[in-house]
């Protein structure tokens, strides 16, 4: 891993700096007793504005706070490389804020990457696979281009579940070979789901104000979730994928991972493609007219794992009231249904698995050898073969079935290709279209996550609530927010929308955010409440 500190100063740190040792929220706390471990990207522009701090101070302070948390203390391992230029880039952005020069909207703040996100700063890209580990490509994803040229820093790159949960069928989120183990920040010993796992982690323990995950299906929306925090899935296309190490182009994007709705809408602005007509959304300009009041929400009752979870469900029951307390019409939907959409979804699953085998197999070749991965290892058959002569330490906890898998597939003319895509993509695009048609919605909410699993190299992933799928497959924006609490560890509500109605989700999330302030800062507690009585009285 890329540290700027030797591992002896970064204990020395550890000793001097407790007063670090902190919820990475402060909710009591106001603007002025804030830092960027604390409060998020928008207080911190407000400080930097008012000259309250610098670039430079609050940077120092997320190395020291890393050092302290990631490196030791609870060693939740989110973090797997960091910029040795991001203090002199901090310092040299405060000097031109000093001389009147703003570059842009993000000018001096700080922000963390999933490893499988191109940079051109020296930092590896890697998708968590030892296979890439020292692999540098020279070109930014075009959105990290957009977050250096309106002011970001880039303070280094975080661990994710390996190539993004796509090399096994047993895989436990949150492990790479690269990074190894990232632990959930509420209980150490449970799971911060993936592939984003590090991101979510980072932000929720406050290493970093924004931070940037990629997702297939939940890989942003569950580690969200399971880390409690807002994350927003786009849809696909509103940001370019070209940047990030892929499993699928119908379904890969990127998207924020932040600590309030409107931070979310920040970094949203900045990492935005440019549409055809040079022009762009002000998601924050959004936020001012944000409300529930008149808004048709439908509530979706055949959400993965329904009812398989009294915690989630007690939840869910509250926030659907506070929906129709704020104002708005709660319908309840399904997916399901007898309609030819409704019936032709229940394909879904398995036209999903076959798409993105197919795909993979040429998005991730295609990608490999245009950036300049190494010769030996720029084709599936060729990582296959490099995992097992370095099984020792690429396989050590699951194999690589998915690999397998994938090799094995035909082009993207195949007609099987085709009619997985039609029965998947096309079937749930429809089925979705034809329920906001029908009932007027402005959006469908349902449950994003169950408490957070123990992580079990043995048993592998056992997520027993997930909504993330329809809005994956059809390529359509969902973004979760905090919902409640079970036992210590957070609950999400998931806002689903139509392509392009991200400034909407943003607004009703927001509207939802103020009226529950759901959030609660991670304790780093080494297990739940419960699970210490019990173990307590053995």
């Amino acid at each position: 891993m890329t540290r700027p500190y030797p591992h002896g100063l970064r204990i020395v740190l550890a000793l001097w700096l407790g007063s670090l040792w902190l919820p990475a929220t402060a909710a009591a706390a106001s603007d002025s007793e804030c830092t960027a471990a604390t409060c998020g990207a928008t207080v911190l522009l407000k400080q930097l504005a008012a000259g309250q701090t610098t670039s430079e101070a609050e940077v120092q302070r997320l190395l020291q706070r890393i050092a302290l948390l990631d490196d030791a203390g609870p060693h939740l391992n989110a973090v797997v490389h960091l910029n040795a230029t991001a203090v002199e880039e901090a310092r040299q952005l405060d000097n031109e804020r000093r001389n009147g020069h703003l570059r842009g909207p993000l000018h001096g703040v700080p922000v963390l990457l999933k490893a499988n996100i191109a940079t051109a700063d020296g930092l590896p890209t890697h998708a968590g696979s030892l296979a890439l580990a020292d692999f540098k490509t020279s070109n930014d994803a075009p959105f990290v281009a957009r977050l250096r040229a309106a002011g970001a820093i880039i303070l280094g790159k975080t661990n994710l579940s390996e190539w993004a949960n796509f090399r096994s069928t047993h895989s436990v989120s949150g492990w790479s070979s690269v990074g190894g183990q990232t632990r959930n920040p509420y209980a150490l010993d449970r799971n911060p789901c993936g592939s984003s796992s590090g991101t979510g982690v980072a932000i929720a323990a406050g290493f970093a104000p924004l931070g940037v995950g990629s997702e297939t299906d939940g890989s942003i929306i569950c580690p969200s979730g399971l880390n409690g925090l807002v994350g927003l899935k786009p849809t696909v296309g509103l940001i370019e994928g070209t940047g990030i190490i892929p499993i699928a182009h119908s379904q890969d994007t990127a998207g924020p991972m932040t600590r309030t709705v409107h931070d979310a809408a920040l970094l949203l602005n900045v990492m935005q493609a440019p549409r055809v007509d040079g022009g762009s959304v002000d998601y924050t300009a959004a936020l001012a007219t944000a409300t529930l009041r008149g808004k048709r929400i439908g509530a979706l009752r055949d959400y993965g794992g329904a009812g398989s979870n009294d915690a989630v469900e007690a939840a869910y029951t509250a926030a659907l009231a506070k929906l129709r307390e704020q104002g708005a019409t709660v319908v309840e939907v399904t997916l399901g249904g007898k309609s030819r959409a409704a019936q032709a979804m229940e394909k879904t699953g398995d036209a999903e698995f076959a798409v993105l085998l197919y795909e993979f197999k040429h998005d991730l070749e295609g990608w490999l050898q245009a950036n300049g991965a190494p010769a030996d290892r720029d084709t599936l058959a060729e990582l296959i073969v490099w995992n097992e002569a370095h099984r020792a330490t690429t396989m050590p906890v699951f194999e690589q079935e998915l690999f397998q898998l994938a090799a094995k597939q035909g082009p993207l003319t195949d007609s099987a290709y085709l009619e997985a895509l039609h029965a998947g993509r096309d079937a749930t695009q429809t089925r979705l279209r034809e329920l906001f048609t029908a009932e007027h919605l402005d959006a469908l909410v349902a449950p994003t996550n169950a408490p957070a699993w123990k992580t079990d190299a043995v048993l592998s992933d056992h997520v027993r609530v997930s909504s993330s799928q329809p809005a994956a497959v059809a390529g359509w924006p969902s973004l979760t927010l905090p919902m409640a609490f079970s036992d210590g560890l957070p609950l999400g509500l998931s806002f689903i929308g139509q392509p392009w109605a991200e400034a909407g989700l943003l607004q009703l999330a927001y509207a939802f955010e103020q009226a529950t302030h759901a959030a609660q800062a991670p304790q780093f507690l080494p297990t739940t409440a419960r699970d210490a009585a019990l173990y307590g009285a053995q």
